[in-house]
């Protein structure tokens, strides 16, 4: 079972990644790749971040589509997000070691060359 803490503590282990001091959304060169799913509670409601998912960048909708077959109890979509290259995640069911995978494939896709590299290093260097 994986929850806000560990999306912190795992964004802010990949190079780079800065914090929105405010929210639960996370950074890597200006780009955002992480942050809490905005979940409308009440109907004509404005949508509240949600404690319980959050949204993470994807390289494209084939990736999406890759997750969301994969297991559908702990990654969705909704119709704000289609065609937009991201993943809605259920923290609750989720594996920790599945959530840093997911997070540091968002973080990829939206980090320079150089920090990939840099991420591609250390990762060598630990195993």
């Amino acid at each position: 079972m994986a929850t806000q803490d560990d999306v912190r503590r795992i964004a802010l282990s990949l190079p780079a990644t800065t914090e929105d001091p405010n929210r639960v959304r996370f950074f890597v060169a200006g780009k955002q790749f992480v942050w809490a799913w905005l979940e409308r509670v009440e109907p004509k409601r404005a949508r509240v971040p949600s404690k319980d998912a959050i949204a993470v960048r994807v390289a494209d909708e084939m990736d999406k589509q890759v997750l969301l077959e994969m297991d559908p109890n702990v990654f969705f979509t909704e119709p704000h997000y289609d065609g937009y290259a991201a993943i809605l995640v259920r923290l609750p069911p989720i594996d920790v070691d599945l959530l840093r995978d997911v997070l540091t494939a968002g973080w990829r896709c939206r980090a320079p060359r150089l920090l990939i590299g840099r991420l591609d290093v250390d990762a060598e260097r630990n195993a």
